[in-house]
């Protein structure tokens, strides 16, 4: 039924799916799953695919094992298998008359709102053209400290920016169930699931394949962007023969229900932000001007953490440290330890020179 409801439709493929354990890569699996595309493409859908599988294609070249791998050498690792991987994507999807395209994408490309534009349109113009874009992370030059680490959450940060509809992670598990399924076999699959909460997240484990770099923690955090985003999302396997038609027909896997959102896209985008550069730590006044939809001034903040600049995603944080909102600061967290707690007719003097009076402008505000 989603499938079915959905223009523009995102598959993140993880590396297991692609290469196996005896680094041989699953060539037939590819295969079925472009005739899949093909379907979804004559349905007159949108398809980008995040495909991981670069490292892992690199270490299979290389013969190299990834495990022992440092972070500089699995650059250059990623570097030759990303070659590896774009050039079988072309292979296979050709034989089925599907026209492919490359993008390589950072954690900066999705944080910063101009190149987060300039993403979404090279998406639509390629939909235009009648390409299918096969995404990435960057792996040959981002650092452990500006990248995402795992393809879930980057597919749902594309799903995010590219408006999409449906974001599909195709892993080895059926989606999320009550228990371990590997352990106990009384684990029951959960079917749909319209609200992350304390229990759901504790049905995620920190189980990851030799290749991959994803658990259902990251999958869950994926899960949240997509909702956020209004879009709906699946957990699925992707061993079944021919799994994207599998999902439209026997729905046997997690969907996780969008929330009913009004926001515009780029208060999406700053929900939905991965990586905020600090908190803000805000007292029950401020919390309450927050509700009626104020902006939030520096007499209503009690500690700042982090180091940001002007323009960078903040948390902002309740006394009891939860989570009540995220934003766009207007100051940096320098500025604003010099500040906070002060009226805001007091920032000129305190700084020595003009600036906003709002440390959060509402308009740059989404409550989480």
């Amino acid at each position: 039924m989603y499938l079915k409801n959905s223009k523009t439709i995102v598959i993140k493929l993880g590396s297991a799916l692609l290469v196996s354990e005896k680094q041989i890569f699953r060539q037939n699996w590819l295969e079925n799953f472009a005739k899949d595309v093909k379907e979804l493409l004559n349905k007159k859908k949108n398809i980008i695919i995040v495909s991981s599988g670069a490292i892992a294609l690199g270490c299979k070249k290389l013969n190299l094992n990834k495990k022992n791998i440092k972070l500089d050498k699995s650059q250059a690792v990623a570097s030759i298998g990303q070659i590896e991987l774009i050039n079988v994507f072309k292979k296979i999807f050709s034989k089925n008359n599907i026209n492919i395209s490359q993008i390589l994408l950072t954690l900066e490309d999705t944080e910063q709102r101009r190149r987060a534009i300039n993403a979404k349109r090279t998406f639509d113009n390629l939909f235009k053209l009648g390409y299918v874009p096969i995404v990435n992370e960057n792996d040959s030059i981002a650092t452990s400290e500006i990248k995402y680490g795992d393809n879930d959450r980057l597919a749902s940060r594309v799903a995010q920016i590219s408006s999409a509809d449906c974001l599909i992670l195709l892993s080895d598990v059926d989606g999320l169930y009550s228990k371990d399924p590997k352990i106990f076999k009384t684990a029951k699959l959960i079917n749909e699931i319209k609200s992350i909460n304390n229990d759901v997240e504790k049905y995620a484990t920190r189980n990851s394949g030799k290749y991959g770099t994803g658990g259902m923690k990251t999958k869950l955090e994926a899960a949240k962007i997509c909702q956020n985003s209004g879009c709906v999302m699946a957990i699925a396997n992707g061993f079944k023969k021919r799994p994207l038609k599998n999902i439209d027909k026997k729905y046997n896997c997690t969907w996780f229900l969008p929330k009913i959102s009004k926001l515009h896209a780029r208060k999406k985008w700053i929900v939905s932000s991965i990586s905020p550069k600090g908190n803000l730590i805000i007292d029950d006044g401020a919390v309450s001007a927050l509700k009626k939809g104020k902006s939030l001034l520096a007499a209503g903040i009690k500690k700042v953490s982090g180091e940001f600049y002007k323009g960078d995603h903040v948390k902002i944080l309740d006394k009891n440290l939860k989570e009540f909102a995220r934003g766009l600061s207007s100051f940096s967290a320098e500025e604003i330890r010099k500040i906070q707690g002060e009226h805001s007719n007091k920032i000129k003097d305190i700084l020595g020179y003009i600036s906003k009076s709002e440390v959060v402008h509402k308009d740059d505000m989404v409550e989480v």
